[in-house]
């Protein structure tokens, strides 16, 4: 008889609900992430252009807004991703008594340490927007806290990197290991979500790359460009499914 075809185990189905919910969270994590790059890199690129200073003084603010905003939303979506995936580690011991399969883990560990780390130099540009709009008592407060945050963000950054790096050889030396959770072939959901994600995701990235490239000044688009690539990157991230 094929496994596929064999009875799920007791608690299998209830182990795939969890891994949907796991897939959730870590799909609004990474929406959440490109699009608070891609809206502040934009916002960033409208302030950059805008011919006076009196035009530039809102889009300045709405950079700020954007990343302040952007800082508690991934913060969130982060912690409420870890949580369901370690529910979902527990579920898979408690059933199958082996170490859960961590394959992709470290990788997408560090694209979003990554990620973190592009948001936050694109925050630390705020204070020269508002010396550009001369705004200057305001950018002089924010500087402060941009030293802040980079005193913090590399803190963490060096945490995260040594972390990353131990619970990283943990996986590798426990990959030739026999084990490693069965239960994908009895999950009720498995072929049955669309496929496509990887090209949406693959776009996404595309996009938000080049809002980032536009933001360094490496390519000058025309605005209908820029605008174009927000777009695709917020429509790739919303409608894929994985």
């Amino acid at each position: 008889m094929l496994l596929t075809e064999m009875a799920p185990p007791p608690g299998a189905e209830a182990l795939a609900g969890l891994r949907a919910r796991a897939r959730a969270a870590r799909r609004a994590v990474f929406v959440t992430l490109s699009s608070s790059i891609a809206l502040l890199a934009t916002a960033q690129i409208l302030a950059d252009r805008a011919p006076t200073r009196e035009q530039t003084s809102p889009l300045a603010v709405l950079s700020l807004a954007a990343f302040a905003g952007a800082l508690p939303a991934l913060a969130l979506t982060q912690l409420l991703w870890g949580a369901r995936a370690r529910a979902v580690r527990r579920r898979e011991r408690e059933l199958f008594a082996v170490p859960p399969s961590a394959r992709r883990r470290p990788l997408s560990r560090l694209a979003l340490a990554c990620g973190w780390a592009v948001l936050l130099l694109l925050g630390c540009t705020a204070p020269g927007q508002f010396r550009a709009a001369a705004l200057y008592a305001v950018a002089d407060a924010l500087s402060w806290g941009v030293e802040a945050v980079m005193l913090l963000g590399l803190a963490a950054g060096v945490s995260f990197l040594l972390w990353w790096a131990r619970d990283t050889l943990g996986i590798v030396a426990r990959a030739g290991r026999p084990g490693g959770s069965p239960g994908d072939p009895w999950d009720p959901g498995r072929g049955t979500r669309p496929r496509g994600g990887a090209a949406l995701w693959t776009g996404a990235a595309m996009a938000v790359a080049a809002l980032l490239g536009a933001r360094a000044h490496l390519w000058e688009p025309p605005m209908p460009i820029v605008y174009a690539l927000l777009t695709a990157a917020l429509v790739c991230g919303v409608v894929t499914d994985e």
